[in-house]
């Protein structure tokens, strides 16, 4: 029996190591909840530990899993100087991201610089991989952010969306 053809994600013939700012979302594997402990479910405002790239930002109780991915994202950068995490959330069965890809470096040089795929598979087989086991679903979601407005918005939905949490389609408490 054959099995069910995916459908392309991607936009097809378009360069994912071109000059811009992408919002992706990974989703663990059968959308279990991994990411956050389990003594505290849900998003507690009282928490304040937490960090994002650019700003201090709300904390969640991550897992051991969670923090894992939190490491992955944050060494991005070091493993792709082309790349910046601009924003980030690591919410209970998924993690939010707007990942920015620079072509050219203040001095002018060009810079090499890796497919989304690319990134996004290298972090998603590290985690697998400091965690022991493999806790991604296959592939990823991407936008490719075109303007300065949706890069607001993106990232204002990022910031609140540990807030909607219970209101989220992926919102689950098993």
């Amino acid at each position: 029996m054959d099995k069910p053809k995916r459908k392309p994600l991607r936009l097809p013939d378009y360069d994912y190591a071109a000059h811009g700012a992408y919002f992706i979302t990974i989703c663990t594997d059968q959308r279990k909840p991994l990411l956050w402990s389990d003594d505290c479910p849900y998003f507690d405002p009282q928490r304040q530990v937490g960090a994002a790239i650019s700003r201090p930002q709300i904390c969640l109780p991550l897992s051991q899993y969670g923090r894992i991915a939190e490491q992955a994202i944050l060494a991005i950068p070091t493993h792709y100087p082309a790349v910046t995490v601009d924003n980030y959330v690591i919410m209970p069965n998924y993690i939010h991201a707007i990942l920015r890809i620079t072509t050219i470096d203040d001095s002018g040089r060009i810079l090499s610089a890796p497919t989304l795929s690319t990134i996004v598979g290298q972090m998603k087989r590290w985690v697998s991989k400091q965690s022991g086991r493999p806790i991604w679903q296959k592939s990823f979601y991407d936008h490719i952010i075109r303007n300065q407005r949706e890069y607001l918005d993106t990232w204002a939905y990022i910031d609140g969306n540990p807030f909607k949490w219970a209101e989220d389609p992926l919102f689950c408490t098993e």
